[in-house]
C-alpha cells in the first residue's frame, strides 16, 4: 500500500428512508459486519512451513542502523487458527485492555473493532476526527547499498530513480510475466536507502520471491552480497494516525528542538509522500522518544501518518504503547480504529486490498494502477529493464488489449454485493462479464451499496449499466468514477 500500497470517508446519518435511524443504522452494521467477517476469512491462510533468512545481505534489523542477522519467519493465519498460534503485535496487550474484539488475520490476532464504537461509528469517526490503527502486522524493510536502487528498479515499473530523498511512491512487486506479487509504499531515507511496506498476508510469498529475484540480479551483475544489504525491520511496531484532525494531534506531540534550526519540525510542511524523521515529546512522562521515521500517507483517503516505531532492547512495546496512548489521550479527537474501519474506509477511497483486488496474474495497467509506471520506463527497452515490462507497456500502449479492467460500481438499494458475485450483460441475456472483487454498503454516502471488481473491456465505461448477481437475484448496478469518497490527502 501500497498500493499500499492500502490496504482507503464517512457517513453522516444512516436513516433518511422511511425506517426508522436505528433500523437502519442496525440493518448497515449487520451488512458491514457480515462483509467484513467474510473478508477476514479469506484473507487468512493455512500455515506453512517456516521461511529461513539465508541471503548474507539481509538482517533482522532492531533499529535501521543494526546489522544483526535473524530468522526470517512466514506468517499466515488460519481461520481456525486457536489464539495461542497466533502472533502478537507489540500493542496486542493494550488492545486487551481496551476490550477490542481481536480476530485471527495473516497468522496475527489483530482488533476488528472497539467496544466505545460500531463499525459504522469508527468508520464515521475517521472521516470526521480522527483514528489510530495498528498495523505492526505489516512488514517493514530497509534495502541499502550501491545497488539498491537498481534492484528495487528491476522487480517494480516505478522510476525509483527520480524519487527525492523523504520522497515516497505507491508502486506494485511484480513476477517475470507482470503480474502483481504485492502493493507497496517505497520511501528513499538515504542516498542509496529505501524504506517499504509491504503486506502481511503476502510475507510468504514475498521474502521468496525478492531474496530469489536479489539472487538471480545481483548474479547477472556480477556482484558481490554486501552490494544489497536488506533488513527486515521485524521488532518494529507501526502505527497509523488517520482523519482530519491527525496533523493537529500529532503536531501537538512533536519535539521542536530550539537549539537546532536546522531541524523543519512543522507538519505544515510535510506533505502527502513525504517522511521526516521527528521525536516525540510524551505527556505522561516528559520525556522525548528516539527519532521517529513519520510518513504522511495512509489507507483511507484522508490525510494521515504512519509511523515506524523502533524497539527498545530488542522490543518495541513500552514505546509503542507510550506513543499509542499519548495519541489517544483525548478521545473527543482521536480514538481506536479496527480492521473493520480500515476495509470499509479503503473502498470508498478506492484502494486495492491484496489477495482479493489485485493477485499474482494481474498487471498494473488491468488493475487501473498504470500510473505506477513511471513515465521514463514506458519504451520498449526501459533500463533497467523492469519485470514484464513487455507485457505492462504493451496494455499501456494499447488499452484495448486487455480482456479486462477493474473499475468501480454503485448498485441500487438492496443487499450489498460481496467479492466473487458475478457481473453481467443486461442486453445479452445476463451473460457474465465480470466479477466483484470487493464490495459493501458505504458509510459515508448513507449506506448506499458501492463495490469494485473486474468487467470485460468495453464495458469498463463510466455510467455503463450492468446487472450483479446477488442472492440468486440479478441487481441493477452501474460502473462508476472512483473513488466514492473524495480523497483529502494533504497536498501543496
Amino acid at each position: 500500500m501500497p498500493p499500499h500500497r492500502a490496504w482507503r470517508p464517512l457517513l453522516a446519518a444512516a436513516s433518511q428512508a422511511s425506517r426508522s435511524p436505528r433500523q437502519a443504522s442496525m440493518r448497515q452494521m449487520g451488512s458491514l459486519t457480515t462483509s467484513l467477517e467474510s473478508r477476514i476469512a479469506a484473507s487468512s491462510f493455512s500455515r506453512r512451513p517456516s521461511y529461513q533468512a539465508s541471503h548474507p545481505g539481509r538482517a533482522s534489523a532492531l533499529a535501521f542502523s543494526s546489522s544483526n542477522t535473524s530468522t526470517v519467519q512466514a506468517r499466515h493465519a488460519s481461520s481456525k487458527s486457536s489464539e495461542s498460534s497466533l502472533q502478537h503485535t507489540p500493542l496486542y496487550a493494550l488492545h486487551e485492555s481496551l476490550g477490542a474484539k481481536m480476530v485471527p488475520f495473516a497468522n496475527f490476532a489483530m482488533p476488528v473493532e472497539y467496544p466505545d464504537q460500531s463499525h459504522r461509528d469508527s468508520h464515521l469517526w475517521t472521516r470526521q476526527h480522527a483514528s489510530v490503527f495498528d498495523v505492526s502486522h505489516m512488514v517493514q524493510h530497509k534495502l541499502s547499498g550501491e545497488l539498491a536502487e537498481e534492484f528495487l528498479m528491476t522487480i517494480t515499473p516505478s522510476s525509483i530513480n527520480e524519487i527525492e530523498k523523504h520522497h515516497s511512491s505507491l508502486s506494485v512487486l511484480l513476477n517475470k510475466s507482470g503480474g502483481i506479487v504485492d502493493d507497496t509504499v517505497i520511501s528513499r531515507i538515504g542516498k542509496d536507502s529505501f524504506y517499504f511496506v509491504t503486506n502481511a498476508g503476502c510475507r510468504e510469498t514475498d521474502l521468496p520471491f525478492i531474496q530469489a529475484e536479489m539472487d538471480e540480479f545481483l548474479k547477472s551483475k556480477s556482484a558481490s552480497s554486501d552490494k544489497i544489504n536488506w533488513h527486515i525491520l521485524d521488532h518494529h511496531a507501526l502505527l497509523a494516525l488517520q482523519g482530519p484532525e491527525a496533523a493537529s494531534v500529532l503536531q501537538s506531540l512533536v519535539f521542536n528542538d530550539t537549539e537546532d534550526d536546522t531541524l523543519d519540525t512543522s507538519l505544515d510542511t510535510l506533505y502527502f509522500g513525504t517522511s521526516r524523521w521527528l521525536q516525540l515529546t510524551l505527556p505522561e512522562s516528559g520525556m522525548n522518544t528516539p527519532s521517529l521515521l513519520i510518513s504522511r500517507t495512509g489507507y483511507t483517503g484522508e490525510d494521515g501518518f504512519e509511523i515506524s516505531i523502533p524497539p527498545e532492547s530488542g522490543d518495541a512495546t513500552e514505546l509503542a504503547t507510550s506513543i499509542a496512548k499519548a495519541l489517544t489521550a483525548d478521545t473527543s479527537k482521536v480514538r481506536w480504529a479496527g480492521l473493520g474501519a480500515r476495509d470499509s474506509l479503503r473502498l470508498e477511497a478506492g484502494m486495492c486490498l491484496y489477495g482479493h483486488d489485485l493477485n499474482d496474474t494481474i498487471t498494473p495497467p488491468t488493475a487501473a494502477l498504470g500510473w505506477v509506471v513511471g513515465k521514463a520506463r514506458r519504451s520498449d527497452n526501459p533500463s533497467p529493464p523492469f519485470n514484464g515490462h513487455e507485457i505492462i507497456n504493451k496494455q499501456l500502449a494499447s488499452p484495448k488489449s486487455m480482456s479486462e479492467r477493474r473499475v468501480g460500481f454503485t448498485l441500487e438499494k438492496g443487499p450489498a454485493a460481496r467479492e466473487g458475485a458475478e457481473i453481467v450483460d443486461l442486453e445479452n441475456d445476463n451473460r457474465v462479464i465480470g466479477r466483484i472483487t470487493s464490495g459493501c454498503p458505504s458509510p459515508s454516502l448513507d449506506g448506499a451499496n458501492i463495490a469494485m471488481g473486474y468487467i470485460k473491456n468495453g464495458f469498463h465505461k463510466k455510467g455503463t449499466k450492468v446487472g450483479v448477481k446477488v442472492r440468486k437475484n440479478v441487481r441493477k448496478a452501474e460502473v462508476a468514477k472512483m473513488p466514492f469518497v473524495e480523497n483529502r490527502f494533504y497536498r501543496p
